[in-house]
């Protein structure tokens, strides 16, 4: 069995076999985060859908919505990107759905793959231990930021291959061993290597740092969600 990483949605598609794979969508900073928080709290699950005008019709049709462009919570939403929106109180039970800048983009491009789940340092052992059961490829698929290349993603990969290959993967490409080697510098003093992101500033910026620590604790949430692509929803 092999693990692959790769970067951007972008670069997807040159992965001609990557259907036949467990494709993992990781976006730290924060939709695969906030996902998995909001179905820890007890959603039913999440309708992640890739444009505002998708958002928005279900809007209207009653659903709740979690929505975010560019790192802001639209205005017609009843929720933003980050995992303290989702409490208990509110999502328990309801059908959510989901957009946002680069992390639903990600899962729509990945949508036919075998099987599709998303990926967080907060369910990062749960994760391990489903893809060594299922026994296939794994993929890790970087939400990115607009299609470019960004280090918290691919720092999630690097720490993700690192959990496989202990239990007996391959690394599949150049692009696993670049993240294992960025997983390998920064994993000992990790807030202060992703304090140089792109995205830090985005989300000081913009007062959104609180979430920063929380995306970056493992554990916080046992469960791997999955995608039904016939019914587009994630569940557990």
């Amino acid at each position: 069995m092999k693990v692959d990483v790769c970067f951007s949605p972008a670069l997807y598609p040159y992965y001609a076999d990557s259907n036949n794979y467990i494709v993992v969508v990781v976006d730290i900073f924060r939709a695969t985060t906030t996902m998995c928080a909001a179905l820890k709290n007890g959603a039913k699950c999440i309708i992640p859908v890739a444009s505002i005008e998708e958002a928005q019709q279900y809007k209207a049709k009653g659903y709740l919505v979690g929505a975010e462009r560019n790192v802001k919570r639209c205005d017609f939403a009843d929720f933003g990107n980050s995992p303290f929106d989702y409490t208990k109180e509110k999502v328990e039970g309801k059908e959510i759905v989901f957009t946002t800048t680069n992390g639903t983009q990600a899962i729509e491009a990945a949508a036919n793959a075998d099987v599709l789940t998303i990926g967080a340092f907060s369910n990062i052992s749960a994760l391990t231990e489903f893809c060594i059961q299922k026994q296939k490829d794994v993929m890790i698929l970087c939400a990115g930021w607009n299609n470019r290349f960004n280090i918290e993603d691919t720092l999630f990969g690097g720490a993700l291959a690192e959990r496989l290959v202990v239990k007996g993967y391959a690394s599949a490409s150049d692009a696993t061993k670049v993240a294992l080697s960025m997983w390998q510098e920064a994993k000992s003093e990790l807030k202060s290597y992703i304090n140089r992101t792109e995205h830090i500033k985005r989300l000081e910026a913009n007062n959104l740092q609180d979430s920063v620590e929380y995306c970056l604790t493992v554990d916080t949430a046992n469960l791997v969600p999955l995608y039904d692509n016939v019914n587009k929803v994630l569940k557990l």
